[in-house]
């Protein structure tokens, strides 16, 4: 693995940042990976713009910093807005279809769709849907093993919801597969 580029964008109160902090705990801990994160937002807690950008890499990385994310994962119209004109034209777009309708693709973009939220409100916690997003980056990626990922969930989610969160890990997952 080269050094891989991926940003995350939303809203406050999407989970966006605690994805990111996922996603470098399974790389570091579990994947015997190097990761750095960056996070941004709005000085709202909840409802204004946020993102994460990591890096992950094989070999240290000598600069934090995402310029052109080969992966990115959006789940708000703003965040697509944003990012999208920013990421690799032959990466990877991860969207949560029912908050982002992606205008203007390069045809050359790799595009996944899940319906995320909708899969939360079905688990019964809308806020879930940040952990849904991971199982389906997790499935269409394969840049993680899923095991390191589920072994961060467990580690990062608060005390008594950690059976809800692998549920809907494991929801994202089963619907990347599908897709295969």
């Amino acid at each position: 693995m080269n050094d891989t580029e991926l940003k995350i964008g939303g809203l406050g109160g999407q989970g966006v940042i605690l994805t990111g902090i996922i996603i470098g705990k399974a790389a570091t801990l579990y994947d015997e990976k190097h990761a750095t994160m960056i996070q941004s937002f709005g000085p709202e807690a909840r409802g204004s713009a946020c993102s994460t950008q990591l890096i992950l890499s094989e070999t240290p990385i000598l600069y934090p910093y995402v310029t052109r994310p080969y992966i990115l994962m959006v789940m708000s119209q703003d965040a697509f807005n944003k990012f999208y004109p920013e990421m690799n034209p032959e990466g990877h777009l991860l969207i949560e279809a029912e908050l982002v309708n992606p205008q203007g693709v390069n045809p050359k973009t790799k595009v996944d769709l899940i319906s995320a939220t909708r899969i939360a409100e079905e688990l019964g916690r809308r806020l879930i849907v940040n952990i849904v997003m991971l199982g389906f980056f997790a499935a269409r990626t394969n840049l993680l093993n899923p095991e390191s990922i589920r072994k961060a969930v467990l580690d990062s989610v608060p005390t008594g919801t950690e059976e809800l969160n692998l549920k809907a890990y494991d929801k994202g997952f089963q619907y990347g597969q599908q897709l295969q």
